[in-house]
């Protein structure tokens, strides 16, 4: 049962699209790779990383020469760097970023299988890349993720205790929970961002369409209820789930995001961090929240639309064993719970049975004493 639940779950998370939308060539004169078939662009490099794990992943690095910060950007799971390309531009240009994407294993060019475990090998090479490579500091990177991409973006977020922000659009609580409206967090689920946002110290924008048809704008909405450090979530009237970028309040929010998050103190630690901007909110309690019933349970996340309609690290320990202990303690007193109930519904079910042969004795011998 949880095998099969786990694969249902890895169903949702992993839909490259097929073919990729793109290819990698190396170009004869110069030796770069490209990516085609889009033209080269001075300010931006292809690069091909090999992660621990031992899969080579494409990436795209997006510079911008008044950028102070830089974004990591994991995508969704219905998309490759040729569908992100032209947002990565367009968010550069208009964010002032550097920029930096890039595909799961199995996506795209990069090679290897797509699982949860080679997502975190994944962002770990991007993030190894921009450190030793291009000289990016923890406190100038902000985190991105959308849709399955929060999964890999808040893994590594607990691991990066200097980290300037995160930004999460329309992240998911975890894999079960996009399919059933489950409250506690079970051992074959994947990408449980509810047990680890309370852990994550740097300021989280929030991103999520009210209409969204695949990730219930729920799991938002319950995953800024989590955060510490909270900053104003943009809760878009109306979007859905791959058409966020669409609306004028998505770039004009981020903007104002990126803005505020630049003119805050720069080396904060996870101790000592504190916000005296308005848009940060104190930290507050978890409360357990349950998420309404998904309208359906067999939906995929659809392929991107054009983008081109947008022209217009370390882990706290001891905070992970508290609520791991926490988490034992609930476990504990839920299987009293549902041995009860199981034991009720067998009884039912032996009492159903029964009534049902003793009716089905007496309609035999009404027909032989006929």
């Amino acid at each position: 049962m949880g095998g099969m639940t786990s694969s249902m779950a890895a169903k949702f998370a992993f839909f490259p699209p097929n073919p990729p939308s793109y290819k990698l060539v190396k170009d004869d004169l110069t030796g770069l790779l490209l990516l085609s078939p889009f033209p080269h662009r001075e300010n931006v490099e292809v690069l091909k990383l090999t992660t621990r794990r031992g899969s080579e992943i494409a990436a795209v690095y997006v510079r911008h020469p008044m950028a102070t910060s830089t974004v990591l950007y994991s995508h969704g799971n219905a998309a490759d760097l040729g569908q992100m390309y032209e947002l990565f531009i367009e968010l550069s240009i208009r964010l002032r970023v550097n920029l930096m994407g890039y595909d799961y294993s199995g996506y795209g060019q990069s090679s290897g299988k797509p699982s949860e475990n080679n997502t975190y090998a994944d962002i770990e090479a991007v993030y190894k890349c921009l450190e030793e490579s291009y000289g990016t500091k923890q406190d100038d990177i902000v985190l991105y993720g959308q849709s399955v991409g929060s999964g890999p973006t808040l893994d590594l977020a607990v691991r990066l205790p200097r980290l300037r922000a995160v930004i999460l659009h329309s992240p998911i609580l975890s894999g079960l929970r996009v399919m059933y409206p489950v409250k506690r967090t079970y051992w074959f689920d994947i990408y449980k961002n509810i047990d680890k946002i309370p852990i994550v110290d740097c300021p989280v924008l929030i991103i999520h369409g009210t209409a969204d048809e695949v990730v219930d704008v729920c799991h938002g909405k319950q995953l800024w209820d989590l955060c510490k450090e909270k900053y104003e979530p943009l809760w878009i009237e109306g979007g859905n789930h791959c058409d966020l970028e669409l609306y004028p309040d998505y770039i004009r929010h981020l903007k104002k995001f990126i803005s505020t998050i630049e003119k805050s103190p720069t080396h904060r630690h996870s101790s000592s961090r504190r916000s005296t901007d308005h848009h940060f909110e104190p930290p507050r309690r978890s409360t357990d929240v349950f998420e309404a019933s998904r309208k359906s349970t067999d939906r995929r996340e659809k392929p991107r639309k054009s983008t081109e309609k947008l022209k217009a690290q370390s882990i706290n320990v001891e905070k992970l064993e508290k609520m791991r202990m926490s988490f034992d303690q609930m476990e504990r007193s839920r299987r009293s719970v549902d041995v009860n109930v199981i034991e009720k519904t067998r009884k039912s079910v032996d009492v159903q049975q029964l009534e049902r042969g003793r009716k089905s004795v007496d309609r035999m011998d009404r027909i032989r004493s006929g």
